[in-house]
């Protein structure tokens, strides 16, 4: 199953609803978001910095990715970042596979 990390900035106003209901109802409901499509969540975490939150899910492709971005951006109270996760061995497996490239010319 793909492995996603999903980093997460909080707009003031999603700060107030983060205090209001508390860190763990937030982990609470996307974890049932999560399993509501199959899926699993790893590990949620909330951070000091300008990121707020690192939650790592296993979902089942890639469109169910890109359900869970539109849902949580489109609220405006939390603006999230999708990155892909690699196994070593999947990096294992696209380095023997040929790719025909031509770099730009300096």
């Amino acid at each position: 199953m793909p492995k996603y990390l999903i980093t997460g900035s909080y707009t003031p106003e999603g700060v107030k609803g983060l205090i209001k209901q508390g860190g763990s109802s937030r982990k609470e409901v996307v974890e049932k978001m999560v399993n509501n499509l199959n899926g699993k969540l790893e590990g949620f975490y909330y951070a000091l910095g300008e990121t707020d939150i690192f939650v790592i899910v296993d979902v089942l492709n890639v469109a169910s990715i890109a359900a869970i971005s539109l849902a949580v951006n489109s609220t405006g109270l939390v603006m999230i970042k999708v990155t892909s996760l690699l196994t070593a061995e999947e990096i294992d497996g696209a380095s023997k596979i040929t790719v025909s490239y031509t770099p730009p010319k300096v």
